[in-house]
């Protein structure tokens, strides 16, 4: 049985981890590097590494952070923010990441996953989706959810999958930092049209959070938060275990 995979999400702004809600009121949580070897020591199974504002200010991704971080885990790291370029994707890897995610980069560059995954491999690049519903469609949002793209969630994550992206990471705008539960119509939705892992993210707010992420849909691949994680609401190896009494497949 596969398992199920827990990750903790830094979002990087200043070379501070912050947190919200909906995307906005950012809160400074941490140093970056301590955090990830902490997470990385208290089994997380991968670590996930956003710059949220490399793209909203048009520049590169905070390398010498990045680096510093990496050396200190021994887990995968997913690495994203102002990822526009082959070369960006070229310029992270070499800093220590294991996968790359695209987000507002590939919107403005559809061009931008397909080069990636003939080059590195599909299993490197990770679609990173910001959603939120809009007149009752599951709509795309970039720049770290400023903008609304009038782009359909469901059609442009396929698109995505089929040009070569290798996983999926659901953002739900709606959820993010609400801690009432992951956004489980909107998650269903999109693991029901890709045949690749999708990762929940946004919404987390227990560890019954992830039970019922995970029994709701048993294809979902993984669980992500951030704030829960961050503020010692729910520690990793706890949820993990009760996730394990639930029948639930995990790393111990």
């Amino acid at each position: 049985m596969i398992t199920k995979r827990i990750i903790p999400c830094l979002d990087v702004r200043d070379g501070r981890v912050v947190k919200g809600t909906n995307f906005e009121g950012l809160k400074d949580v941490d140093d970056p590097v301590a955090l990830a070897e902490y997470y990385s020591g208290s089994g997380a199974d991968e670590l996930v590494f956003y710059d949220i504002t490399a793209s909203h200010e048009g520049r590169k991704l905070f390398t010498d952070i990045l680096t510093s971080t990496a050396s200190k885990i021994f887990i995968p790291l997913t690495v994203g923010g102002g990822i526009n370029t082959v070369d960006d994707f070229e310029r992270v890897l070499n800093c220590g990441a294991d996968k790359v995610s695209v987000n507002s980069g590939a919107i403005r560059n559809p061009g931008l996953i397909p080069a990636a995954a003939a080059k590195y491999g599909s299993q490197c690049v990770v679609l990173s989706v910001d959603v939120k519903r809009v007149d009752g469609q599951f709509r795309v949002f970039q720049n770290g959810g400023r903008i609304d793209t009038g782009l359909d969630a469901l059609e442009w994550i396929r698109s995505g999958v089929e040009h070569g992206a290798g996983e999926v990471v659901l953002n739900s705008i709606d959820t993010d930092g609400v801690k009432e539960g992951f956004d489980l119509e909107m998650l269903e939705a999109v693991n029901r049209i890709v045949r690749v892992p999708v990762i929940a993210s946004g919404g987390a707010g227990s560890a019954e959070d992830f039970v019922e992420l995970f029994k709701t849909i048993p294809g979902i691949s993984a669980g992500l938060a951030a704030s829960i994680f961050h503020y010692g609401e729910v520690s990793i190896k706890d949820l993990k275990q009760r996730l394990n009494e639930e029948g639930i497949a995990v790393r111990l």
